[in-house]
Formats: structure tokens, C-alpha cells, sequence
């Protein structure tokens, strides 16, 4: 039988892309998202990797009954989950208090923080008890760096590093590892949807998502601590990220995302 992963935002984007490789390296997968576009993504998924099975769940994550309804879900299966891709997460670009809306920041920390944490707790037992698992968290570059103009998801990635890194050393000898995939500007719907178009960040150069899912398998398969994904671009930034000063870091970070500053 072939070992089962689970993969949350798995309808488009980076989660999409981790689906595929997944699938591609024998895996059966459950690709998990809100919208209906999930059905369609397992069906592509699994026409093209064909010898596993793709199940699509719909669950909306950003509340307890939905990451609930999950793992309830995952539990019936009756198989034992050897990798969780937790990837779902939102943003909104805009000035903190004056753009965006107080539903829209507690809807990032609920799904980007508490789904990635309550999802976690409720599957992470299981690999500690058979002794075996990977855990791949999608964090950000933006958490190397304060995030004016997009505040809230900055540090909800910023907390996912941290976790992803505290989670490794508490596993450190059980047989169960954990890494964090820190992608930069990426070519997916994610700029659209936090309102950021506007923005230098979003009108520069992007990655591919499929690669991005590429190196973010590899180093999970390897059982490193993290990688950034995929550009020398984002690697220099990780570097500046721990020398730079933090009011330094918002200042050159507030070029890229303040409202308005695409180049004409």
C-alpha cells in the first residue's frame, strides 16, 4: 500500500504543486480545500500519476468544526498519515488600520496560526507513536523581516517558522521530522487575494510554483530543518534576514508592499 499525505490549500498554488510531486513519488494524497476547485485538482492529479489515489476533502479550516471535520475524515480512512503538508494559509495587503478590516486579520491568524496548530496537535501524536513522519509547514520569507503593509501575515508566517523550528527540536529523536518550506514572491493567486497588485512585490519577478513544491519535497523527503525556495533572490533576503536590523528590515520591506508602489 502506498504511504498517505495530506495536504492542505491543495487547490491551487504551492499546495496544488505539492499534491502533484507527492503523487508523482508514489504517494496516495488527500488534497484538502474550502472551494470546489478541490475536486477538479484531485481528478487532475490523479489522471496524471496514475497507481494512486486522490481524495479530495472540502473543509473550510479557519474554524475548530472544519479542522475537526478533517480529521475526523482522515481517522475513518483507517490509515496512518506518513506526511502532513500543512500549506492553507491568507493574506491582506493594506495599511493596518485604515485598509483593512479586523475580520480579515483574524481570519489570517485563524487559518495561517490556529488551523496549522490545532491540525498538528491532532496528527502529530500518531507519527510520534509508530515512530515515523514528515511534517512540511509553508512558511514565507516575509518572516524574516517585520511586513509593514501586510502586518499580520508576515507574523503568522514569522510564528509558523518558529513552530516548524521548535516542533523539529522536540522530535529531534523520535523519528518524526519537520521542515519549513520559506518560499518568496511566487506565481500563484496570492497577491490577487490580499489586495497587493498594486504593489512592487507583486508586479516584480516571481517563482514558479513548481519548482517552489520541488525543492520544498526534496528537503522534506531529506528531513531538513527548512529551505528557501527557489530564487538566489530569496536566499540573499534569508541571509539579510538575520544580519539586518529589524527597523532597517521594515524600511526596505515597505518599498515592496506599501499600496502603490508598482513600478509605472
Amino acid at each position: 500500500m502506498n504511504a498517505l499525505a495530506v495536504v492542505t490549500g491543495a487547490s491551487s498554488g504551492i499546495g496544488y504543486e505539492l499534491a502533484k510531486v507527492l503523487a508523482d513519488n508514489a504517494f496516495d494524497v488527500v488534497v484538502v480545500a474550502e472551494d470546489e476547485r478541490i475536486d477538479d485538482a484531485a481528478a487532475q492529479i490523479g489522471l496524471r500519476s496514475g497507481g494512486v489515489h486522490v481524495e479530495p476533502v472540502r473543509a473550510d479550516l479557519r474554524g475548530y468544526e472544519g479542522v475537526e471535520a478533517l480529521v475526523a475524515r482522515l481517522r475513518a480512512m483507517g490509515r496512518p498519515v506518513d506526511v502532513l503538508a500543512v500549506n492553507a494559509g491568507v493574506g491582506v495587503g493594506g495599511d493596518f488600520v485604515r485598509d483593512t478590516s479586523l475580520d480579515d486579520n483574524l481570519e489570517i491568524i485563524d487559518l495561517n496560526v490556529r488551523s496549522a496548530v490545532h491540525l498538528t496537535h491532532r496528527l502529530l501524536g500518531d507519527m510520534v507513536d509508530r515512530k515515523q513522519g514528515k511534517v512540511l509547514f509553508t512558511s514565507s520569507i516575509a518572516a524574516t523581516a517585520p511586513g509593514p503593509f501586510h502586518s499580520v501575515y508576515a507574523a503568522s508566517k514569522a510564528f509558523l517558522a518558529s513552530f516548524g523550528q521548535s516542533l523539529r527540536e522536540e522530535l529531534r529523536d523520535t523519528g518524526v521530522t519537520v521542515t519549513t518550506l520559506m518560499p518568496g514572491p511566487t506565481d500563484t493567486e496570492f497577491f490577487d487575494r490580499a489586495g497587493m497588485q498594486d504593489t512592487k512585490v507583486a508586479t516584480g519577478d516571481k517563482d514558479d510554483p513548481e519548482k517552489v513544491a520541488l525543492q520544498g519535497f526534496e528537503a522534506l523527503m531529506k528531513g531538513d530543518d527548512h529551505v528557501v525556495a527557489a530564487s538566489l533572490k530569496n536566499k540573499v533576503q534569508a541571509v539579510a534576514g538575520r544580519v539586518a536590523p529589524d527597523p532597517v528590515k521594515a524600511k526596505m520591506m515597505r518599498t515592496m508592499t506599501e499600496p502603490g508602489s508598482a513600478e509605472p
